[in-house]
């Protein structure tokens, strides 16, 4: 009688989990992805310059939805949803659309460098998720120590942000915004790699697409006016990048890796992105950087090796 009112977890839990820990071309293809994810927030500032946040929202991942849907075309994917798959992808949907608005508008609010800050966190809330939902995917004392190391590198990257006080109302719930959109991603990285092992990777991607675009466009429509969007070259170039480049090729070796390795290991790489992005602007814009980079690079790695590590027991 006790299990017939058992409240039904909204994680699948009877799977065949076959995730397994990082090997070193599939840990470098998720080191290269970092890299390209370093550009995300510089890319979606610029073209918040010129379009609100929810259009913006839905401009873009109209374009990541389209390189989704052609690659599952192209691969002859099967789009017949099954009973058990319509609840879950819905909780996708809304999960990511959330997290979602909570980033576009709070990088709208905060300056780059507290932003950078705030939505690296999401590897640490990853791995939290993942010692609660992933049985295999436990947080041991080693692991938990270099997760750590790796993100005070990132707070040391960007030490000088945390002190600027100019605007500290609108930075504040910026950054306020920002850590639940982190939150938010941390356990929706835990959510399709959990899916990812009974759904097809395709479904899981348009599903995210469709939300995003629905509720993204009745929200401009009600919240925002056409006053501030301008198509500009700045615009266009920063939706490929986020659209194309992010939402669609991205976000489809991102969701391979969570649905074929354990989640907080592949996260835990994520933390190199804000160490990436300063070293781009050096090379691309000229910007100095200082010693607190070279420090900051070398607790990352160091901090994501040590979070690689397998307990003894394994």
């Amino acid at each position: 009688m006790e299990n017939k009112y058992k409240k039904k977890s909204t994680f699948p839990k009877k799977i065949n989990d076959k995730r397994k820990p990082l090997s070193i071309k599939s840990g470098s293809f998720a080191l290269f992805l970092s890299t390209i994810w370093s550009g995300n927030p510089v890319a979606t500032k610029a073209g918040l310059l010129d379009c609100e946040p929810l259009r913006y929202g839905y401009l873009r991942f109209f374009l990541g939805g389209i390189i989704n849907l052609s690659w599952a075309i192209a691969t002859r994917k099967s789009f017949k949803l099954k009973m058990n798959e319509i609840k879950p992808l819905f909780l996708l949907g809304l999960l990511f659309t959330a997290q979602i608005a909570f980033l576009n508008f709070g990088q709208d609010f905060t300056t780059a460098g507290h932003g950078a800050i705030m939505i690296s966190t999401f590897p640490l809330w990853t791995s939290i998720f993942a010692h609660i939902f992933v049985p295999n995917d436990k947080l041991s004392k080693i692991r938990l120590i270099g997760t750590f190391i790796a993100y005070s590198g990132v707070v040391i990257v960007f030490s000088r942000a945390l002190f600027d006080t100019s605007n500290m109302n609108t930075i504040f719930i910026g950054d306020f915004f920002l850590i639940i959109s982190a939150i938010l991603l941390g356990l929706r990285q835990i959510y399709i790699s959990q899916l990812g092992q009974i759904i097809s990777q395709h479904k899981l991607l348009i599903a995210q697409s469709i939300f995003g675009i629905i509720f993204f466009v009745i929200g401009s429509i009600v919240f925002e006016n056409s006053e501030k969007f301008f198509l500009s070259t700045q615009l266009i170039v920063s939706l490929f990048y986020t659209g194309i480049i992010i939402a669609g090729l991205a976000f489809i070796g991102q969701t391979w890796l969570l649905k074929n390795y354990l989640p907080s290991r592949v996260t835990i790489l994520s933390l190199s992105q804000p160490i990436f992005g300063i070293f781009f602007s050096w090379i691309i814009l000229g910007e100095s950087i200082g010693f607190e980079l070279y420090l900051g690079a070398i607790l990352v790695f160091f901090g994501s090796f040590l979070a690689q590590k397998n307990d003894k027991t394994n």
